[in-house]
């Protein structure tokens, strides 16, 4: 290069020298404030402890850890226990020398808002679910492979597509740690009382039933709805229980995926979300959505109507004078908590229309409507007179337990169809 050359580039590779020195030294200053704020957390919080830690970790006696402990102290009445990230971040300890930590972080639960299991630390997560460490790692996919692998052997879920949706099925390991962390630490957690899909003791009856002989029904629909939750949304559901950072952020991922690039070219939407298809989903979109059940209690209370919602359904009945507002006020609401309603599907029926919530009628009191009853009136027949194979035509692998299952839910609430139906069912099951 000659020398004019050089001169010209000389400013651009100072400039680049100086970028490059200052991303260096931010990264050096990033992990001595993490391995500080590791330290201290195993310690009692007061200043000869903190320092004596400091020194430990840091192999040195530099003069800016004690202004550093002093603002730490002033700013923490309490050590955040459950708050390391948040406390790297509040320390400033510049240094260019590398170090080696050499006390691993020691995080506990602070408060808890409900009756959930206390986990304190990784390592009380991993006991939790019968994991060792390496395996608590590999399933909430700290290191990316998951979703970053070619090979879908190595991905914890499956992708199928039914029609424009995509469902994310979680294989048989990752299923059992999502069911039993359904069962122990989302069960314990409060929905709100407007919520009737996936809730113990309440169905889509109960949904049906609080809008039944009603002047009006208006019915919305959640567009996208689990995939409106966002692993960020769980991962704040979880501090608000009370749980560490590091916990919090496991049980994240271990509820929610990233879809692979291979599978997500037909869609949008590749942000971290909840999957259709995992355990634990419909849970988590109950209890993210608590604010917009209570906002929109609040909202039908105003109208004078009454509210509630079966997973991505909404609905809302009454005497209305002009409906439109409603949808307008709704709409609203549903998009500044990170939800979108789809138009194409909203209705609003009279009494003198058939008013349809959840597959059941209830322009009177909750019914299977009239259609699908005589259809399971003539399935019924066709199984007993011709036997259980001639009328299963759609090939349920099951079909005794298929039909036990539309009698059930045809007889809801109605004993003289239920009388009937059972009838039936135990010609075609003799």
């Amino acid at each position: 290069m000659s020398t004019a050359a050089h001169r010209r580039r000389a400013p651009a590779l100072r400039a680049s020298r100086r970028r490059h020195d200052r991303d260096s030294s931010g990264h050096a200053a990033r992990v001595v404030a993490g391995a500080l704020a590791d330290a201290f957390l195993t310690v009692d919080w007061a200043r000869g402890p903190l320092l004596d830690v400091g020194y430990e970790v840091l192999g040195r006696r530099p003069r800016w850890l004690g202004p550093v402990v002093t603002a730490v102290l002033r700013a923490y009445r309490e050590a955040p226990a459950d708050r390391p990230r948040e406390l790297a971040e509040f320390i400033t300890a510049p240094s260019r020398q590398p170090i080696r930590v050499r006390r691993a972080t020691a995080t506990r639960t602070v408060r808890q808002r409900w009756d959930s299991p206390r986990i304190d630390d990784l390592a009380a997560l991993a006991e939790l679910l019968d994991l060792d460490p390496d395996e608590l790692d590999w399933f909430a996919d700290r290191r990316g492979i998951n979703r970053k692998h070619a090979d879908h052997k190595v991905r914890h879920y499956s992708y199928i597509w039914i029609g424009d949706r995509l469902i994310e099925a979680p294989k048989s390991r990752l299923k059992a740690i999502q069911r039993r962390l359904l069962d122990e630490v989302l069960g314990p957690l409060p929905v709100h009382e407007a919520a009737h899909g996936f809730v113990p003791g309440r169905s889509a009856h109960t949904f049906a039933a609080a809008h039944a002989g009603q002047a009006t029904v208006v019915r919305l629909d959640l567009r996208a709805f689990f995939t409106s939750v966002t692993a960020g949304r769980v991962y704040g559901l979880f501090r608000t229980a009370g749980y560490p950072e590091p916990v919090a952020h496991a049980l994240t991922a271990m509820c929610t995926t990233r879809t692979p690039h291979a599978v997500s070219g037909r869609i949008e939407h590749r942000t971290p979300h909840l999957p259709q298809g995992a355990p634990t989903s419909p849970a988590l979109a109950n209890l993210v959505a608590f604010r917009l059940d209570r906002r929109l209690t609040g909202l039908a209370a105003r109208f004078g109507v009454t509210y509630g919602r079966y997973a991505d359904d909404l609905a809302f009945s009454g005497s209305l004078g002009y409906p439109s507002r409603l949808v307008e006020a709704v709409s609203a609401v549903v998009a500044d908590e990170g939800f979108h309603v789809n138009p194409a599907k909203t209705r609003v029926r009279g009494s003198g229309d058939r008013q349809r919530l959840a597959g059941l009628v209830v322009n009177a009191h909750p019914a299977v409507p009239r259609d699908d009853y005589d259809r399971l009136r003539a399935m019924l027949h066709t199984a007993a007179r011709d036997g259980l194979d001639a009328a299963n035509r759609d090939g349920h692998p099951d079909f005794a337990a298929h039909l036990t299952g539309l009698v059930s839910w045809a007889s809801h609430g109605h004993p003289a169809r239920a009388a009937r139906l059972e009838r039936l069912l135990r010609a075609a099951l003799a």
